[in-house]
């Protein structure tokens, strides 16, 4: 090969984007959120408040287990979020609000931060575990993004758990339909606040310093059948990307999709030199002066998880190889 071949194949190399594993030995990191909004002391009993951390640590606890025996951070994201889908007290899976149909439509997205892989499916209403089909999706593709009646025909391929969308409906989401019915609110955006937040996360980082990031929601109470918020949105309320975070976020939907929150925070990050926890205060103040609220948990590709939130409240939990261990829930802790 001539010398200016050379010189231009090295030159386009080194141009070429990279998505190279991450260091060998890094530490170990996760951080989980179950969504943000109008989360006061006075508004959650002793009781209730015990049985969400709970729920909470369990969800914690299965992804940082797997972190810990050398796993992926991908398998542990999808611990982390399987759990939390389960829980009754959160946003996504059983539990999850009903939109004006009186109906359940779920949403998930997962995405690996070495391959830049990712899988992404709304309106998901008989697979019992949304995140488990976004990674089947992701790992086994073709498509990267799915929506509507193809996501369960995609699962019953991939022989994934199916359960009827009654399976998902509580008494607790009836009655905040029925409360909203009663107030002749509208959908979606003219939600008062205590119902428009709500979703599930987990990001983090494994041993081999790969990042993962994965979200579940069900959206917004009373949400028009149909409604695409930005949780499966890679860009908006999920991303992973080894050059730069690993994030997952919940909140006003709408106006993080016009935000571009996730993908802003990393190139404010990545290209403008911020520090993260910087990048995302900032980008939160954008949210907030569109009229949105919520928050972000983010994992650098060093360093332990961090929270970003303009609600009053959010809860969360993170944990990493440096004997880090917490869950929190209100504002001011």
């Amino acid at each position: 090969m001539h010398s200016r071949a050379l010189f231009v194949a090295a030159a386009l190399a080194a141009a070429s984007p990279s998505f190279a594993a991450g260091p060998m030995g890094a530490e170990w990191a996760i951080a989980i959120h179950g969504g943000a909004g109008v989360i006061s002391r006075t508004g959650i009993s002793a009781e209730d408040d015990k049985a969400i951390r709970a729920a909470l640590a369990e969800a914690l606890d299965a992804g940082a287990q797997i972190l810990k025996s050398g796993g992926s951070s991908t398998d542990a994201v999808v611990a982390a979020v399987s759990r939390l889908e389960t829980s009754p007290w959160f946003n996504a899976g059983i539990g999850a609000v009903l939109t004006s149909a009186g109906t359940v439509e779920l949403d998930a997205a997962i995405m690996d931060g070495a391959s830049q892989g990712a899988g992404a499916v709304t309106g998901v209403t008989t697979t019992l575990s949304p995140i488990a089909l976004a990674r089947t999706l992701m790992d086994k593709g073709p498509h990267v993004f799915l929506a509507g009646p193809a996501t369960d025909a995609y699962a019953r391929t991939h022989q994934l758990t199916q359960v009827p969308n009654s399976h998902f409906v509580t008494e607790r989401r009836l009655k905040q339909l029925q409360d909203l019915r009663q107030r002749n609110q509208g959908a979606s955006l003219s939600l008062p606040a205590e119902l428009r937040m709500g979703t599930v996360g987990a990001v983090a980082r494994d041993v081999n310093g790969n990042l993962a990031a994965g979200t579940s929601t069900g959206g917004l109470t009373g949400k028009s059948p149909g409604r695409v918020g930005d949780a499966p949105v890679i860009g908006a309320g999920t991303l992973a990307d080894n050059r730069c975070l690993a994030l997952s976020a919940t909140g006003s939907g709408e106006m993080f999709i016009r935000a571009r929150v996730a993908s802003q925070i990393c190139d404010r990050s990545r290209f403008g030199g911020q520090p993260l926890q910087q990048a995302a205060d900032e980008v939160l103040a954008e949210v907030k002066a569109m009229g949105g609220d919520g928050g972000v948990i983010l994992l650098p590709p060093k360093g332990e998880p961090l929270f970003a939130f303009n609600s009053a409240g959010m809860y969360r939990g993170r944990a990493s190889g440096s004997g880090l261990h917490e869950i929190k829930v209100y504002g001011d802790e």
